[in-house]
C-alpha cells in the first residue's frame, strides 16, 4: 500500500470521477486505475462501483475514514520535516554541566535568543554522564559535557573539543593546607572531601586519577551543586577538588581558597637517563551532537556560536585566575 494510491482513492471519492480524480493527482487516467487496482487488490476487494459515477462500494465506505486519517497524518508529517529542515523547529533543547551554563552560555544564549525569536531554548544543567545518555536518548539536541570516550563511541556522536582546565583545591580560609601554594596530593588525601555525586564526570575523572597514583580520595560527602559545595567547605576541614570554572566566584570570597594542585612527578629510569614526566589533573570540556542534528539550522547555529565563544572565554578564564 502507497500514499499515492490512498490519495487516488481519496480523489475519487471525492470528484466521482476517474479522469477528473487524475487531473486533481497530476497523473494520466490510466495511472489513477492501476494504482485503485493494485489496491484493491492488497485489500481483497473493490472499493468502487464502476459505473458512470464512481461510487463507493460498502468496502469503500468503511475504508475512507482511515484512508483520510493516514494522508492526513503523512501531510502533517511531511510538513513538519520540511519546517525542520528550514529551521523552523519549536525548540532548541541543550545539557551542560552546572559550570558552563553558570559561566560559558550566557551570552551565546542572548546571541542565539536574538538570530532565532521563534526557537524556544531549554537549558538543563546536568552531570556529564547523565547528560550524554539524554542526548543519545533523543531528549537533548546538543550536550555540553567532560569528554568521555566510552559514551560518546558510537558513529553519529559528533565530538568537538573545548578546552581543558586544571582541577584546583577549594578550602576554607582558615585550612592548614593554606600553607601551600600549591598542594601536594600527599597533604591533600590526609582531608576529608565532598565530591560530585556518582553519575557526575568529575567523580570519575577523580577516582580514576587516584587510582592511577595509588592514592585514595577520603570522600565524605556527595553534593550536586556548587552552592553546596561552598557551603561544606566553609564550615571546617572539608575541602574540594574543582575545575576552574566552577571556582571563579570562590576566588573572591573571602571566607574560602583555591589552591593549585602540584603536578604528580613520575621517575621513569634506565641505565641511560631518568625522565620526570609530570602529570597533573585536568578535564577536557566538549561539545557532543549527532550528525542528523548538524543538518538543522538552528543547532549547527548554535554549534557555531559555542566554538565561537570559546577565545573570549579562554581570556575570561586567564583574567580571573591572575587576579585571584
Amino acid at each position: 500500500m502507497r500514499i499515492e494510491q490512498l490519495q487516488a482513492f481519496l480523489a475519487i471519492a471525492d470528484t466521482g470521477n476517474f479522469g477528473q480524480a487524475a487531473g486533481k493527482c497530476g497523473v494520466t487516467q490510466s495511472t489513477i486505475s492501476r494504482q485503485i487496482q493494485a489496491l484493491e487488490a492488497v485489500l481483497g476487494c473493490l472499493l468502487f462501483h464502476r459505473t458512470a459515477q464512481a461510487k463507493l462500494t460498502l468496502a469503500g465506505e468503511k475504508f475512507l475514514p482511515r484512508a483520510k486519517k493516514i494522508c492526513h497524518e503523512w501531510a502533517t508529517v511531511t510538513q513538519e520535516i520540511t519546517d525542520l529542515q528550514a529551521g523552523k523547529q519549536p525548540e532548541l533543547c541543550i545539557a551542560a554541566i552546572h559550570s558552563i551554563c553558570s559561566q560559558y552560555l550566557p551570552p551565546i544564549l542572548q546571541k542565539f535568543c536574538r538570530d532565532y525569536p521563534h526557537v524556544q531554548l531549554r537549558v538543563t544543567a546536568l552531570g556529564s554522564d547523565r547528560a550524554l545518555k539524554v542526548l543519545r536518548d533523543g531528549l537533548v539536541d546538543v550536550a555540553i559535557v567532560m569528554n568521555n570516550r566510552f559514551l560518546t563511541t558510537s558513529s553519529e556522536m559528533i565530538v568537538d573539543f573545548l578546552y581543558e582546565e586544571p582541577i584546583e583545591v577549594l578550602m576554607s580560609v582558615n585550612h592548614p593546607l593554606t600553607v601551600y601554594q600549591q598542594i601536594p596530593c600527599t597533604e591533600l588525601v590526609k582531608y576529608p572531601q565532598v565530591v560530585f555525586k556518582e553519575g557526575y564526570g568529575m567523580q570519575r575523572l577523580l577516582q580514576e586519577w587516584f587510582t592511577s597514583h595509588n592514592l585514595i580520595i577520603n570522600a565524605v560527602m556527595e553534593l550536586n551543586t556548587l552552592d553546596g559545595f561552598r557551603g561544606v567547605v566553609r564550615q571546617g576541614e572539608i575541602i574540594a577538588l574543582l575545575p576552574q570554572t566552577a571556582l571563579i566566584e570562590c576566588r573572591h570570597d573571602p571566607s574560602l581558597v583555591v589552591r593549585p594542585l602540584q603536578d604528580i612527578t613520575e621517575v621513569s629510569s634506565n641505565s641511560l637517563t631518568t625522565l620526570k614526566l609530570p602529570n597533573r589533573l585536568i578535564r577536557e570540556v566538549v561539545l557532543v551532537t549527532t550528525s542528523d542534528r548538524l543538518t538543522i539550522p538552528p543547532i549547527a547555529d548554535f554549534c557555531r556560536l559555542v566554538k565561537q565563544r570559546l577565545n573570549s572565554f579562554e581570556q575570561f578564564l586567564t583574567t580571573n585566575s591572575l587576579s585571584a
